[in-house]
């Protein structure tokens, strides 16, 4: 059975007075071998992103400012997730479609297990949930 999504808490170190440190240094805090780390920003809040699975790559998506909403489908049961700071962290397991919602001014920190491969996207959502039925099989 394919994993499923779930959502990660980090740690906050300081105060009010001299601010927060976040922090995801203790290994079990991600499932994965951080191998790429990006971030996205700037998207308008009617642009849909994500629309794809990725075979192989985990990620970690966190909202950094702003909300994140995302829609997680593994094929098999759909989630909803609304990211609202940064103690929180999103785990997406490989071969999750997902479909990402930003508020104005969102920024998202993802934490990926691979580094960047085309090869590595599903785009087309039929043939997504032909994959997965197949798995389940």
């Amino acid at each position: 059975m394919p994993a499923n999504p779930f959502l990660l808490q980090f740690e906050r170190i300081g105060n009010p007075e001299t601010g927060y440190i976040t922090t995801m240094q203790y290994a079990e805090k991600v499932p994965f071998t951080i191998r790429r780390v990006f971030w996205t920003h700037g998207t308008p809040p009617e642009t849909v992103r994500g629309r794809h699975a990725n075979k192989a790559t985990e990620e970690v998506l966190i909202a950094l400012a702003g909300y994140i909403k995302v829609k997680a489908d593994t094929g098999h049961e759909v989630q909803e997730f609304e990211l609202t700071n940064s103690l929180t962290g999103l785990y997406i397991p490989a071969m999750c479609w997902t479909e990402i919602y930003f508020s104005e001014g969102a920024v998202a920190l993802c934490l990926t297990s691979t580094d960047y491969s085309a090869a590595d996207y599903i785009h087309d959502y039929e043939h997504f949930k032909k994959l997965t039925t197949h798995q389940a099989l």
